[in-house]
């Protein structure tokens, strides 16, 4: 296993109540991270996962993307603020929350809508109760790496990360968790456009 893989699993892991402290453990730097879970969002096969603590790892992302090259600015996104996002936005900022909704939508009583123009796609007021299954269920932890997309495919193909769908055709959950967003995506592109509730997914236990 490459060396970054063995210090990515090896890194600790915080809880979303740590996370959103003042001050952040998180850096505001480039890096790696990964989403550690105590319960599963659905009936995964994760006997090639990582676990540890009693977590298992079952996604991995970066912060920022890689630079485009049309000659666009590059993203000023970094770790802290990128984690902050999965822990307290919304999931039309977060494809980890959407996965998660998608997942969970039947055990949390939520969906997937329209909101405000039309193009976003969200949980509306149920981003709260994903934000309390996440501050339950999920962890982070990372690691900082100046150009982080020069390693995450290498990480997505020596370990098991059945959340992950970019790069990941080769994972047996890949074909589920597509059908469940795409028919998430297609039933609420059939459904009227509501008005942006403004919450996101903030919530104080």
């Amino acid at each position: 296993m490459p060396e970054h893989a063995t210090d990515y699993l090896a890194a600790p892991t915080f809880t979303r109540a740590e996370v959103l402290a003042r001050p952040s453990p998180v850096p505001g730097t480039p890096g790696v991270y990964g989403w550690w879970f105590r319960a599963l969002p659905a009936d995964i096969d994760t006997s090639g996962c990582a676990t540890k603590d009693g977590l298992t790892l079952l996604y991995t992302g970066i912060s920022p993307t890689k630079p485009p090259v049309n000659g666009r600015p590059p993203s000023r996104q970094h770790l802290r603020k990128r984690i902050a996002t999965h822990y307290a936005g919304n999931a039309a900022g977060s494809t980890l929350r959407l996965t998660l909704g998608c997942l969970l939508a039947d055990e949390l009583g939520i969906e997937l809508r329209r909101y405000g123009s039309g193009r976003r796609f969200h949980f509306g007021t149920g981003e709260v109760l994903l934000s309390k299954w996440m501050h339950t269920n999920a962890l982070v932890s990372w690691i900082t790496a100046p150009e982080p997309w020069q390693i995450e495919d290498e990480l997505i193909a020596c370990l098991d990360v059945p959340l992950n769908l970019q790069g990941n055709r080769r994972n047996a959950f890949h074909p589920h968790l597509t059908a469940i967003r795409k028919a998430a995506r297609v039933r609420a592109a059939a459904l009227e456009v509501l008005p942006n509730p403004g919450k996101g997914g903030k919530y104080s236990p």
